[in-house]
């Protein structure tokens, strides 16, 4: 066994670890971004389906992925037990759980779209079902060997594989579940229903920016040459000027440097280099990152213009920035980092690989739309509704579900009240 097989299974494995405590980083967005009286239930249900995830991922999941098969999706290698993989240059188990952590962020994302109306019930089941035929044929197609694989669609880490399919699944579940109570008024004007701690999701991007070297410069899957570096310099630049941007933007419109929304703009910049961090020079690293953090801001109001409650914006981090950041490839891939596909529009390639990069937008995101709406709209059918009732949902779905708050002080204060 030789010193570079064993430094690039230790670097992926550290990647593996970076990627999964993006995890920890979505427990506190999510429940920063919604109110107290969610947060047990937010915090419970993300480990819980990041369970059911990793376990059907093991079971069915890699297999259709990297498994042998057709353009479409892969026969074997299921029930993965800890073989190592012919051709790669590290520790095949290693590799199993890098992969396993993007499947698990792209559920975490998925989930964005049933934040504090959902029976915990439809998260159990819709983890089954996304973990074995939503993420997986698109993973198949773009890392997999897939059709989209072999016409050289450009997606390092994940912009369209992980960001793109979860938003996808999350606009499916926020259409069919409905806004919150109290989001709309009867004229259609929408109410501003603030999370209850910034500080849990400003400390939530930091978590997951430390993460995504992890997730962007991980995807390497070697320590040779040092190339990572490279990755994680575009990665941290791009998320830098997705903040700014933000900042700029909600300043210049609202008047005040809105602080979720330059939380957000980072978290854009992320999702958007994703996929091109090692295919683009460092300025256009800055330019994607900047772009993304215009768009968040305006995809953000499109979406609740159009009476469509995201609580935690992933149709406007992970999908819109998703797009922005698959398509920029397109533009901004050079000749010397293309290793995937042609160059960019900018750099003498025209328009075939800015057409690959859309096509491959469309067809995943299509797919995972459809089938998530097909698989939610049967499961409401089948479970006898997906939302909690409306007691339920006013009172919590701390108590409603779980029978306890995620703040015990919060319980201990009411029935003071109640007591008097």
């Amino acid at each position: 066994m030789d010193t570079l097989f064993l430094l690039n299974s230790l670097w992926v494995m550290l990647g593996a670890v970076l990627v999964i405590l993006m995890i920890g980083g979505f427990i506190l967005l999510e429940t920063g971004s919604t109110r107290m009286k969610n947060a047990g239930h937010i915090a419970g249900k993300t480990i819980l389906t990041f369970s059911i995830g990793s376990i059907m991922f093991w079971a069915v999941g890699y297999g259709l992925i990297f498994g042998h098969g057709n353009p479409l999706i892969g026969f074997t290698d299921f029930f993965y037990s800890g073989y190592d993989i012919k051709g790669l240059s590290l520790s095949g188990s290693v590799f199993f759980i890098f992969q396993l952590a993007f499947a698990g962020i792209s559920l975490t994302v998925a989930f964005g779209g049933f934040a504090e109306r959902a029976k915990l019930s439809a998260y159990l089941v819709f983890a089954v079902i996304f973990s074995a035929i939503v993420y997986p044929p698109i993973a198949h197609w773009i890392w997999g060997g897939g059709w989209l694989a072999k016409l050289g669609q450009q997606d390092f880490a994940g912009s369209t594989v992980v960001h793109l399919t979860g938003a996808m699944a999350a606009l499916a579940a926020t259409l069919i579940l409905k806004p919150r109570i109290g989001k709309y008024n009867k004229d259609g004007s929408a109410n501003n229903i603030s999370g209850h701690n910034q500080v849990f999701t400003a400390l939530s991007v930091l978590l997951l920016w430390v993460g995504w070297f992890g997730f962007n410069a991980g995807s390497t899957l070697s320590v040779d040459k040092g190339f990572f570096g490279f990755v994680a310099l575009n990665t941290n630049i791009a998320a830098a000027a997705g903040t700014v941007a933000a900042m700029i933007v909600s300043w210049l419109v609202m008047g005040k440097a809105d602080v979720p929304m330059m939380l957000n703009g980072a978290l854009a910049g992320l999702v958007a280099i994703t996929a091109s961090c090692a295919f683009v020079d460092t300025w256009a690293a800055v330019v994607i990152g900047f772009i993304a953090g215009i768009l968040v801001f305006y995809s953000m109001r499109f979406f609740e213009n159009r009476k469509i409650d995201d609580p935690i914006a992933a149709l406007s981090v992970h999908g819109t920035a998703g797009v922005w950041g698959t398509l920029s490839t397109g533009f901004f891939a050079t000749k010397e980092l293309a290793t995937v596909g042609k160059p960019g529009l900018f750099y003498g390639g025209g328009l075939h690989q800015l057409g690959v990069q859309a096509l491959g937008i469309v067809s995943s995101a299509l797919f995972a739309f459809v089938v998530s709406y097909i698989i939610l709209t049967i499961m409401k059918k089948a479970m006898n509704g997906l939302r909690v009732t409306e007691e339920e949902e006013i009172i919590g779905l701390d108590i409603s579900e779980h029978g306890s708050y995620g703040y015990p002080e919060q319980l201990k204060l009411k029935q003071e009240i109640q007591a008097q």
